[in-house]
């Protein structure tokens, strides 16, 4: 299990540029709009950090994130932990192909399994074994419980603000450019 300190502090916004870029453009081109970079910038920014944070972590807890998606999809869905690869790729977002390569290397570690579908006897469905159920929970628990002290910096007031904040920005901007950013609404978790 990973051990993280949570901060006892919570220190001064710092001075991440933002808004020196902001006002810089707002001295050198007055009248077009420059509020955006306030939000933009700070969110491609902590994309970056988090992304770069959660390979890390995964990287000590012995496991890629590709893996990761696979048997937490399948640890969701609910006993007995086992859904086709068309219903794998529809709740990762990823293609048919890259669930197949997915599937192929947690079978060979042991950690899912193939069997022929029961109602029809000719399609497949992938199960979660007890191995890689094992994994997924050990992992998710590190996981989530490191992720949770990433937001120490923030009170329970704030995160709820940011997180309805967020939800707002992700489907405004999913609905204008016309992108999928959820699965069906029965499985609306997505990671871990």
């Amino acid at each position: 299990m990973l051990k993280y300190l949570p901060m006892t502090e919570y220190p001064e916004p710092a001075d991440d540029g933002s808004d020196r870029i902001q006002a810089g453009w707002r001295r050198e081109l007055p009248g077009v709009p420059v509020g955006s970079i306030g939000v933009i910038t700070r969110i491609r920014r902590l994309s970056q950090l988090l992304a770069d944070e959660r390979r890390r972590t995964l990287e000590r807890l012995g496991i890629d994130n590709a893996t990761l998606d696979l048997l937490s999809t399948l640890r969701r869905s609910g006993a007995p932990y086992r859904l086709t690869p068309g219903q794998i790729a529809e709740r990762s977002f990823v293609t048919a192909g890259a669930v197949s390569q997915r599937i192929a290397r947690a079978e060979a570690a042991g950690l899912v399994r193939r069997e022929r579908s029961a109602s029809d006897g000719r399609s497949a469905v992938v199960v979660l074994t007890d191995d890689g159920r094992a994994l997924n929970e050990r992992v998710v628990t590190d996981l989530l419980r490191h992720e949770e002290t990433l937001l120490d910096g923030l009170d329970d007031a704030q995160r709820a603000a940011l997180a309805e904040l967020l939800k707002t920005l992700l489907g405004d901007l999913t609905r204008r450019f016309g992108a999928q950013d959820r699965p069906p609404l029965d499985h609306t978790d997505r990671l871990p």
